[in-house]
């Protein structure tokens, strides 16, 4: 697991839960909580476990790549390249390579920097929470997924139904958008500054987020891209379902997704740990594409500014009425989307 933080701690101590052996890489403030506390994980639906922490295999050097025959990338998409580059230098097997990360286009890059390893695209779709010294907590809905290949059928019959279980795909540009759409939320999120369960209890953070679907969507269908079903509502149903009124929400939508209270977006942890955001690889996506197509995407491209700005060290907490009223119905052309 390199670049084990929240995802990597929780997915690597999953699989060695079901008998992997995992060796992880990660920050000292990391391995410290873990070498006096052990490494303890539960989820949503009531799953714990805890692994002591002789058993817990943990470096802050790269040189441990030498051993890996799977290396899973679970480091911020800002930090790909550098990742990818530590691999080129320390990893001696050939090993296959797969990214946990956010984003399109991680696998890519990583393809670019490391020609000669067998690259795979991955895609974690649930939140984790630390609570505390040592502890990691699955705090959203989802299965892991990625590319179909002899490797990796072996490993998710490794895994089996258990905790960290391994879904497997034969189109992950599909699967990724399709968690792109959930994954603009995390901007508003952030935005808002509290957790991810009380911002969506507020209709107008999510008519942003509707309006930034809408948005991706239709751009998604002039590129000829067909998003992936994640979770219970089909794309085209989801900003419908997320703009809701309160009550068909809260009765429909929360009700089978399982928030856990505590869950924050990762962009939120990021504003309060002072870090670069991975904005570019989430709603700049979109912008990206709309650029690629001649078109524009004023709806993530307000929401990529304002991140901007938050990163420039204006501190600012948008309310769910003033973001809506920026966004939606500002000077930004971005009306119309019904919501």
């Amino acid at each position: 697991m390199l670049g084990a933080g929240s995802v990597g701690c929780f997915v690597g101590g999953a699989w060695q839960a079901a008998g992997l052996p995992v060796s992880f890489i990660g920050r000292q403030s990391v391995a410290d909580d873990i070498a006096a506390h052990g490494l303890s994980l539960s989820d949503q639906e009531g799953w714990k476990t805890h692994i002591p922490a002789a058993a817990v295999r943990f470096s802050t050097r790269p040189a441990a790549l030498a051993k890996a025959d799977i290396i899973l990338l679970c480091t911020k998409s800002i930090g790909t390249a550098a990742a990818a580059k530590q691999i080129a230098v320390h990893a001696k097997r050939k090993p296959l390579v797969i990214s946990f990360q956010n984003g399109i286009s991680n696998a890519e890059v990583i393809r670019k920097i490391l020609p000669k390893l067998s690259v795979l695209q991955g895609m974690v779709p649930y939140n984790v929470v630390r609570l505390g010294p040592g502890r990691w907590h699955r705090a959203t809905w989802g299965e892991l997924a990625t590319e179909r290949n002899s490797v990796t059928e072996k490993l998710a019959a490794r895994i089996g139904d258990r905790p960290g279980r391994l879904q497997l795909s034969g189109d992950m540009r599909s699967v990724l958008w399709g968690k792109l759409l959930f994954n603009l939320n995390n901007a508003i999120n952030a935005l808002s500054g509290t957790t991810i369960l009380a911002e969506l209890n507020q209709r107008d953070y999510r008519r942003v987020m509707a309006a930034a679907i809408v948005e991706t969507l239709d751009l998604l269908q002039a590129a000829g891209i067909e998003p992936a079903r994640i979770g219970q509502v089909p794309p085209r149903l989801l900003p419908h379902a997320i703009a809701a009124p309160d009550f068909i929400f809260r009765n429909l939508f929360l009700r089978v997704q399982k928030i856990d209270p505590r869950a924050r977006g990762s962009m939120l942890d990021d504003f309060d740990a002072g870090r670069p955001t991975e904005i570019d690889y989430l709603n700049g996506e979109v912008v990206r594409l709309a650029e690629s197509l001649g078109r524009r995407a004023p709806v993530n491209q307000a929401i990529v500014e304002l991140i901007k700005q938050r990163e420039a060290g204006v501190e600012h907490i948008w309310s769910a009425r003033d973001l809506r009223n920026y966004v939606l119905d500002g000077h930004r052309g971005a009306t119309g989307f019904g919501y």
